[in-house]
């Protein structure tokens, strides 16, 4: 079986869900081989999870700079492994960072680039979503090795147990004139919830939330959940929530197992950051509203009423169970 490469994303002590995701991914490829980058010890820290959700083998790609310049030492551990597994295909998380990473190292192996991947069969032909929801198409890489970034929530993680032998990719020098250093790190506000990207339940609010004081609701079933909280923009953009929790063709791409939209009327923006969702639940006022098209599930009716009632079952179900 060829080697599949799928580049690590972590911070330094945990592997985050989309790297499972695209293991079990790239195993409908080949044999999956994960690649870390990181400073020393990063790999050895990770390599037992990685193992054990089906990695055959772990590229370090490890030095004490790596941290700290955006992207670089990613493109060129990438193109080290390439080099040195005669890979069959390189997969990426579609996140900010991936997506950036993956255009440069396509850019340097004269390679095919499949951005966005909601699916990936064995002979390599991906599916996408595009033009903001409107399509689907099936697209594959005729020149090069395929670089492919895959959304996350795409694909379900799978344990799938084995060992793992270590490699190690002597990192070039990065130049610093020719790289952006990152110069200081802070986490998001999040408290205990999930990361909207790797989060099996989310939870939206739109316009229809009224206001700031009108998300409560929305965390309340969130908490119940055991979910992440999510925006559409129009809720964004009126100063109801945070801007890194906008989901959408300008926010964040999900795809959980249940996505509840709350006062969401579902422009066709936000369908396109939401719609690979697995179950879809709308609750809006508005019978006519859009979102009632994509939804499994819809409630016409105030949703200061419905989610309350909901959160309450929910939380009475767990202390049952």
């Amino acid at each position: 079986m060829p080697d599949v490469l799928v580049l690590v994303d972590h911070d330094g002590e945990r592997v985050n869900t989309s790297t499972y995701e695209l293991l079990a991914a790239a195993r409908r490829l080949g044999d999956p081989v994960a690649v870390v980058v990181g400073t020393p010890g990063t790999a050895a820290r990770l390599r037992e999870s990685l193992a054990r959700h089906g990695a055959t083998s772990v590229h370090a790609a490890e030095s004490t700079e790596a941290a700290e310049f955006l992207g670089t030492p990613a493109v060129d551990a990438l193109e080290l492994a390439v080099q040195e597994a005669a890979a069959a295909a390189v997969l990426v998380s579609a996140t900010t960072d991936g997506r950036e990473v993956a255009a440069r190292l396509a850019a340097r192996l004269d390679a095919g680039l499949l951005i966005d991947a909601v699916d990936l069969d064995s002979s390599g032909v991906v599916t996408q979503i595009v033009f903001g929801g409107s399509y689907t198409v099936r697209s594959q890489v005729t020149h090069g090795i395929p670089v492919i970034t895959v959304r996350p929530g795409a694909f379900e993680a799978e344990e799938h147990p084995g060992e793992a032998v270590e490699w190690t990719l002597a990192l070039p020098a990065v130049d610093p004139a020719a790289s952006a250093r990152i110069t200081a790190r802070g986490a998001a506000p999040a408290g205990d919830r999930p990361g909207l990207a790797e989060a099996t339940v989310v939870v939206s609010g739109g316009r229809g939330v009224g206001g700031a004081d009108g998300f409560e609701v929305v965390e309340d079933l969130a908490d119940a959940l055991g979910g992440a909280v999510g925006a559409s923009r129009a809720a964004v953009d009126a100063g109801y929530y945070p801007h890194q929790f906008q989901v959408g063709q300008t926010g964040k791409t999900v795809s959980p197992q249940l996505y509840i939209a709350l006062g969401i009327s579902g422009a066709i923006q936000h369908l396109a950051g939401m719609q690979t969702s697995k179950t879809i639940v709308a609750v809006n006022k508005d019978p006519e509203a859009p979102i009632f098209d994509l939804a499994d599930y819809g409630v016409v009716g105030d949703l200061f009423a419905v989610a309350p009632q909901l959160t309450q079952e929910v939380a009475a179900r767990r202390t049952d169970s």
